[in-house]
């Protein structure tokens, strides 16, 4: 954490002086990124993990904790965005890997998890009947708005050639909406909506509705800032698109941790597809999407006009078992309750901390996964974030850092189970102390 000395600086020389702190600290990772630029441009192979100055590189993983190359060690509060639920090498994990690797691993051929692991999924979900698993989470989004698009056309929909996204979504590096959209984002028409404003987004689904094949959203929006969708806002996306045969998809890439059934079975708003993807794979390359039967037996390769889904590693060995074993036999319906019911007083305890010191700080969110932001204002959109001070939220980053907590840069965090009570007070104690030491900065200006 900060020297007492730094508490009565100006925000700018703070910041300057923990990125200083931080470079002086981590001389072989920044080695590590050097090497690293002279094959990847800008040293980086997944433009999330890049930091400025540069980005530490890990060395190990055991439990919660994290070591980087120079040694340090971190309480790890980001679990991979979502996928590294489980922690970091865990045994039943590990032996499910170890197994499958005794009898090969690339088999050109069916193998026994991937029906187990189905089968698992269909009856987790409410919304999905059948499904398939692909290499992520972004292809299980591709396939899923592919396959409502046909579907739309073959119920006689002609003119729905286009899909609701809203402000502030993720869903994946091809379906960008967080900062008003990406120039590598797949070439659909999209209709941009604005999330949790029911009556703008009743409009525009009056007005595009013969023109929508599907509306895609999160329940709760992750990578935007773990913004919940509030429940009237989703139950009305679900009454107008089930009334104008538009294929409502929910993206629970990242949320259907967040209950035993995802944010669909907690909220009892049920859409047409499901994507899925993170954890589910026993932190491997993992996606899915899936729904209704009548949808999904579009990908039936067994009827004559059927679409096709091809994709090498979409059943992985490795992927099926780790994701039995994890989805099957560690995170349960009990575990799933009882990591969100942690991450519900983490959370609670962490805003209660910022209010008590009156700083413009707050975190949003639902169970496990959690946003750090710099406003005190009330915050249902992406909208509502603009004016946030995003030099504190930098300082946070780095104060969290020094203290030994691995957290995203933007704030995010999202607990595994390997947290105890011991990690979860470690981690709220440091957030204390940044607001404590940082309070002189955290004001409202």
């Amino acid at each position: 954490m900060p020297d007492q000395a730094l508490v009565n600086s100006d925000l700018q020389s703070a910041l300057t002086e923990a990125k200083q702190a931080y470079i002086d600290r981590n001389p072989r990772s920044f080695s590590r990124h050097q090497d690293a630029c002279v094959a990847m441009p800008g040293g980086n192979t997944r433009t999330t993990l890049h930091n400025s100055p540069f980005p530490l590189t890990v060395v190990r993983g055991a439990g919660c904790k994290l070591w980087d190359a120079d040694g340090h060690e971190y309480i790890d509060v980001l679990g991979e965005y979502t996928a590294g639920i489980y922690g970091h090498s865990h045994p039943v994990i590990r032996k499910a890997i170890d197994r499958a690797l005794d009898h090969g691993w690339n088999f050109a051929g069916r193998n026994e998890s991937e029906s187990k692991l189905a089968k698992l999924v269909v009856d987790r979900m409410p919304s999905i009947d059948l499904v398939r698993f692909t290499n992520s989470g972004t292809e299980g989004n591709v396939m899923a708005l592919a396959g409502a698009r046909v579907f739309a056309q073959r119920k006689g929909r002609t003119k729905a050639t286009k899909v609701m996204v809203f402000h502030g979504g993720y869903h994946g590096g091809v379906l960008y909406f967080v900062s008003g959209g990406s120039p590598v984002n797949m070439p659909y028409e999209y209709i941009v909506a604005p999330y949790n404003d029911v009556e703008g987004t009743r409009a525009l689904l009056a007005k595009h509705g013969e023109e929508l094949f599907a509306v895609l959203l999160e329940p709760m929006q992750g990578s935007g800032g773990c913004l919940p969708g509030n429940l009237d806002f989703l139950q009305m996306v679900r009454s107008e698109t089930k009334a104008r045969g538009i294929t409502m998809i929910f993206d629970e890439v990242m949320t259907s941790r967040l209950s035993p059934g995802g944010l669909q079975e907690k909220t009892g708003v049920i859409p047409d597809m499901t994507t899925l993807g993170k954890y589910i794979g026993g932190g491997m390359s993992f996606g899915a999407f899936g729904g209704r039967r009548d949808i999904m037996e579009l990908f039936d390769p067994t009827k004559p006009d059927s679409l096709p889904h091809a994709g090498t590693f979409n059943n992985n060995v490795l992927t099926m078992a780790a994701g039995v074993a994890g989805y099957g036999e560690v995170y349960t319906p009990e575990a799933a309750k009882e990591l969100n019911d942690r991450g519900d007083r983490i959370r609670e305890r962490l805003n209660a901390i910022c209010k008590k010191a009156g700083v413009e700080f707050q975190f949003s969110g639902i169970g496990s996964m959690m946003t750090a932001h710099a406003t005190t204002r009330p915050i249902k959109s992406a909208a509502d974030l603009a004016s946030s001070n995003q030099d504190a939220k930098e300082l946070f980053y780095f104060d969290m850092v020094a203290a030994g907590i691995w957290i995203a840069r933007r704030g995010f965090v999202a607990l595994n189970i390997m947290i105890g009570d011991a990690e979860g007070d470690r981690f709220v104690a440091a957030v204390e102390e940044f607001v404590s030491a940082r309070k002189a900065l955290l004001k409202a200006s």
